[in-house]
């Protein structure tokens, strides 16, 4: 058996049945683990959500801020964005059995040393502490009331996080933490408008991965949403973004010899940033 981890697909459905094919991945025996943001941006969306769906138990993703937007939009707590891809989803015959399955994927997955996140963890947190927190996201997310969540998820405060937070507040806090963080500061205060390169970070500010004494520097972390940053490939730090979307490469590590695979994005999509 191997294990695949891969990043940010965004709609990019030809890409990921290329990379499928590239790897030889066996439903039957094989694991694929994806960083989340399987939706929006790209051509393929709804292709790429009854792909993933398909593949029942030998695929694991965790939530990007891309898919918990294409469930907001669809219990009417947030607007479709010019940008968005989303349509298709939303008018499909499978809308309801789709984005009941997408409301019901992990917010961070942990196994044998490694935790599989969408963008990261504050450095304050332990994997077991961000574990208990991501359960109370996912609570949320099946609970009957989950359109209430959904309307109270988005904003940018509070900044950062403190033991003491409870209701939308805090769960807020978290979501913003493992599906739009990139950079923090050393004490763990969040900054969600900066989405370039590690050169040009604000004064003050570090990769979220890179604040020293982090609480979970002895896991490896797999995550994406950073496609500025690319491919990074540390024993404790996998960031997989390599910007597929924009006409970089779909990008997949097998854990267990940590090889590289990669296919070229063949219709990329400008940037409106």
């Amino acid at each position: 058996m191997a294990i695949y981890a891969v990043g940010d697909v965004q709609g990019c459905y030809a890409e990921l049945a290329r990379l499928l094919e590239d790897i030889r991945f066996d439903v039957a025996a094989d694991k694929l683990w994806l960083v989340g943001d399987l939706v929006n941006r790209g051509p393929e969306s709804l292709a790429v959500l009854r792909l993933v769906k398909s593949l029942g138990d030998s695929a694991i993703t965790v939530l990007g801020n891309h898919d918990l937007h294409l469930l907001a939009v669809a219990e009417g707590a947030a607007e479709l964005h010019r940008t968005d891809t989303l349509d298709e989803i939303l008018n499909a015959p499978d809308r309801d059995e789709l984005l009941y399955w997408l409301r019901n994927r992990r917010l961070l997955y942990a196994q044998d040393g490694y935790v599989l996140v969408h963008a990261g963890l504050l450095p304050q947190w332990s994997v077991m502490q961000a574990e208990s927190l991501a359960r109370e996201v996912e609570a949320a997310l099946r609970g009957n009331d989950y359109a209430t969540f959904l309307a109270h998820m988005y904003g940018n405060s509070p900044h950062n996080w403190d033991d003491g937070l409870s209701g939308y507040k805090r769960l807020r806090v978290i979501v913003n933490a493992f599906t739009r963080m990139r950079i923090c500061t050393k004490e763990g205060k969040m900054e969600f408008k900066f989405k370039g390169e590690v050169q040009d970070i604000p004064k003050g500010y570090l990769p979220w991965f890179d604040v020293p004494r982090r609480a979970s520097i002895h896991s490896t972390v797999i995550f994406g949403h950073w496609s500025a940053l690319g491919l990074l490939h540390r024993e404790n730090v996998i960031a997989l973004d390599t910007g597929c979307l924009w006409g970089g490469p779909m990008s997949a590590v097998r854990l267990d010899d940590r090889q590289l695979f990669q296919v070229i994005c063949t219709n990329p999509v400008a940037k409106d940033w």
